[in-house]
């Protein structure tokens, strides 16, 4: 598949690997709504692609900015194709922290509950053709370090399988994003940094995509979609030592 002089929207478009989602999109001849929390990042990002990228403020962990979000593309974009789901925070934290419980439930609102409300409304698109999820290599292995970032991966994983199951009757195409740790700002700034970049990434997973596959994967994420019950606890003790 290759998708080309299509309207996508990107949740967390602006940063990390929703940024080089968008700019190799652009690249593609597409146009890209991206959104996001911080109006000045957006704009800086549109500002590089001033006829492909338009920008809309939403936190996408408050319900209400989906709803309001949803009546604008509906008003003002309604031939959206694409709906893209990769914005998502990761928090090293451990259960003795006092607003351990707090920090979770909006790592669960953003990654698991804003996926699922996102494209419940955007399933009402009669333009909607694809729909992608990012979820990560730590869905098949947990790193105990990020003990909810990683079950909210794991969770996606697993709905991501039922969708593309249930979208299949109607012809929305549904395309999993496996990235391992790769080279950005995710749980903090500086944590990633020997990991490789993001445009390596990019590149190989639009290559998988061409080529028609479903799951896309890249370096340490590919070897963990492959993993048996014994690989997998030798992964865990690698990332818990």
């Amino acid at each position: 598949m290759k998708l080309s002089h299509k309207k996508i929207m990107i949740t967390g478009g602006a940063s990390g690997i929703g940024l080089g989602l968008t700019e190799r999109f652009v690249q593609d001849h597409n146009t890209v709504i991206i959104c996001g929390r911080r109006k000045e990042k957006l704009d800086d990002v549109a500002a590089k692609f001033p006829s492909r990228v338009i920008p809309k403020v939403c936190d996408v962990s408050d319900e209400a900015e989906i709803e309001t979000l949803y009546q604008w593309v509906q008003k003002e974009h309604k031939d959206v194709n694409v709906l893209v789901n990769n914005a998502g925070i990761q928090n090293w934290m451990d259960l003795s922290q006092k607003d351990f419980y707090q920090r979770a439930k909006k790592e669960v609102d953003t990654n698991v509950m804003a996926p699922i409300h996102l494209t419940t409304k955007f399933m009402g698109l009669e333009s909607l053709e694809t729909i992608m999820m990012v979820t990560s290599g730590l869905a098949f292995v947990p790193a105990a370090k990020m003990p909810i970032y990683c079950a909210t991966k794991a969770f996606m994983r697993s709905f991501t399988l039922s969708l593309r199951y249930l979208m299949e009757p109607n012809g929305v195409h549904v395309i999993e994003i496996i990235p391992p740790a790769l080279n950005t700002d995710l749980g903090g700034k500086g944590k990633h940094d020997r990991y490789p970049q993001v445009s390596e990434f990019i590149e190989a997973i639009f290559t998988q995509m061409h080529d028609g596959k479903k799951e896309l994967t890249f370096g340490f994420s590919k070897d963990r979609t492959e993993q048996n019950n014994a690989t997998i606890l030798e992964y865990f003790k690698l990332l818990n030592p």
